[in-house]
């Protein structure tokens, strides 16, 4: 276990993070005395995933919005030539915490690494640490997981299955223990289309999937496993339910809740409008349309986008854990019953605030096209078809016929090829997003809602979470701009040039449909001419 504090100097601030509301607002202002802040005051928490994207947020949030935490513990792998320590203080120069930077300098003091990797056996903490921990931690956030969905069954089972057993046997261990929190995601059981707040039965439950995988060769392992999925579009979403059952065996006796979030964006607010460091998902068809590589997407238009902001997601987290802590005194003799479930927080946007994806690319094609990148590389076209050999057909087209040409182009001047290479994870991510983009559930939040009104008014201020008021034309305008500024790395004072360049791309991309139409024309006049004999 590593201190922070005592290995690495005080950052300094950076400039030109976007300012938002709620920076004008002091969240310690009389709005009445703070329910979480309260449970957070002097208490050690535990976090896994926390070099993720929620985790990042998490982070923040914690230490920024609970200034009396006394100690965060954070689980952290060592990469090649890079420890743990090192990783995690690179990750708080980051514009994400400029705001942590100034409110709370010393902030590192607060801050321990835990060396470990949720994908190996007992988490591979050392014996000391995990002494420490069940010494001393008292709320747990386990975010933890592989979200690749094409991850290989054994490795996506590993981390995501095992890593959430060891985690509640590892929490079983804290007597201290006040909350435990599962962040899971809302198409855990993506197979039913109706989706309620509470716990599903699993084909093959955790304990007997684990054992599966550590007993079949990976080979083997790797061709069963499309009957293993069953209906299971990928081997995220199947072990995510499994780990689900994990919890549910796991829990008895302890304060735990589950919250599964919808598909996660970029932030509304805080602590940077419009902050976003990954490519998955939406963002990733939003980041592909900008820069002219992306031209069609195989979804359904009238199709409800289930869509949520990063930052007020970690606030729901934040929110559970404290609802699970009041639910459940500390000491063990007044636990939850063991026959009683954990509760299940579905938090979507589709319920107060549904989206459709026509208009999700309504949004972004509006304000994108305000702020058009320098990284561009042809004219913005995209188009979203529902049908599946019209949308094959547009991709041969659009992005195949294009990525052929341009890379022969490329061999005969002596230059590496490289649109066919992009093309094909173009085309995979795609078909992993079809599935979500082409269909719709119906998912019940009763408990989020319920959730959101036990809070008083100083914590739905300060941990704000009810989508009911966010306005999409409002987050969209932020939403690019973040992607712009964070994804491509293209700041807004290049707009100028965004749009020169977007221009000269829109007269190019006309000439050559002219260009193709007046080669078509000659083709198809050959073709007439030769059969009426002229």
């Amino acid at each position: 276990m590593v201190d922070l504090a005592s290995n690495a100097q005080v950052m300094q601030t950076k400039q030109g993070a976007d300012i938002t509301a709620s920076d004008m607002v002091d969240e310690r202002e009389a709005l009445g005395e703070s329910q979480v802040q309260q449970l957070f005051a002097g208490s050690a928490v535990f976090l896994t995933g926390g070099t993720g994207f929620l985790g990042k947020l998490l982070l923040d949030k914690l230490l920024r919005s609970c200034p009396d935490v006394k100690k965060i513990y954070v689980l952290a792998r060592p990469k090649k030539n890079k420890d743990s320590m090192k990783r995690l203080q690179e990750q708080f120069e980051d514009v994400l915490y400029e705001k942590l930077r100034k409110e709370q300098p010393d902030f590192m003091q607060k801050l321990s690494v835990v060396e470990g990797d949720i994908g190996q056996p007992a988490l591979g903490i050392s014996e000391e640490d995990r002494k420490k921990i069940s010494n001393e931690v008292e709320i747990i956030f386990h975010g933890a997981a592989t979200v690749r969905f094409d991850e290989p069954l054994k490795t996506a089972v590993a981390i995501n299955v095992r890593g959430t057993r060891d985690m509640m046997i590892l929490a079983r261990s804290c007597a201290k223990l006040k909350a435990f929190v599962h962040i899971s995601t809302a198409y855990s059981n993506c197979p039913i289309m109706t989706i309620e707040e509470k716990f599903y039965e699993s084909a093959l439950p955790g304990d007997k999937l684990i054992d599966l995988i550590e007993t079949l060769d990976e080979k083997v392992l790797n061709n069963i496993t499309p009957g293993i999925l069953g209906e299971f579009p990928n081997t995220y979403a199947f072990t995510k339910l499994a780990a689900e059952n994990i919890v549910l065996q796991y829990s008895k006796g302890l304060p735990v809740a589950m919250f599964r979030p919808a598909i996660v964006i970029g932030t509304a607010r805080e602590p940077v409008a419009g902050w976003i460091d990954n490519v998955y998902g939406p963002t990733g068809v939003v980041v592909g349309a900008a820069v002219g590589l992306l031209h069609v997407l195989h979804a359904n238009p009238n199709c409800l986008a289930d869509l949520v902001p990063g930052d007020m997601v970690v606030n729901g987290v934040i929110a559970c854990a404290w609802k699970a802590a009041k639910d459940c005194p500390r000491n063990y003799e007044d636990a939850p019953p063991p026959d009683l479930p954990p509760p299940v927080y579905n938090y979507v946007s589709s319920e107060q605030k549904p989206l459709t994806w026509a208009k999700f690319m309504y949004y972004n094609e509006t304000y994108g096209l305000e702020v058009p990148s320098t990284q561009a590389v042809y004219y913005y076209l995209f188009s979203l078809i529902t049908s599946l050999p019209l949308y094959k057909l547009y991709c041969f087209f659009l992005h195949w016929v294009p990525a052929y040409i341009v890379d022969g182009i490329l061999v005969l001047i002596g230059k590496k090829p490289m649109l066919k290479k992009a093309y094909t994870k173009i085309s995979k991510f795609s078909e992993v997003l079809s599935y979500f983009s082409t269909k719709e559930w119906k998912f019940y939040n009763n408990n989020v809602q319920n959730l959101y009104k036990e809070l008083n008014e100083a914590d739905k201020h300060i941990f704000d979470f009810d989508m009911s008021g966010v306005e999409w034309n409002e987050y969209f305008n932020t939403y690019v701009r973040g992607i712009r500024t964070y994804l491509l790395k293209d700041p807004i004072e290049t707009v100028p040039q965004g749009i020169t360049k977007h221009y000269r791309l829109k007269y190019i991309h006309y000439f050559v449909c002219t260009v193709l139409g007046f080669i078509v024309l000659r083709l198809l006049w050959g073709i007439f001419s030769s059969v009426l004999g002229f």
